[in-house]
């Protein structure tokens, strides 16, 4: 299990961090626990599989 932090999750996803965070408080991305800054970090599988879901109901 990679974990992955915000930045590097919106760059993959392609949007802003803030989006990411806000998928984060909404639980539609779960995160796995928070570094020392209290910043979220996510499993890079569940961020796949969101970004797979969300490409098939339509995009992100």
């Amino acid at each position: 299990m990679a974990l992955m932090t915000v930045n590097e999750v919106a760059e993959f996803l392609g949007v802003q961090d803030l989006r990411v965070e806000r998928l984060e408080r909404e639980s539609l991305l779960l995160a796995k626990e928070k570094n020392q800054d209290s910043g979220p970090l996510f499993d890079s599988a569940d961020v796949e599989k969101y970004k797979e879901l969300a490409a098939r109901l339509g995009g992100l």
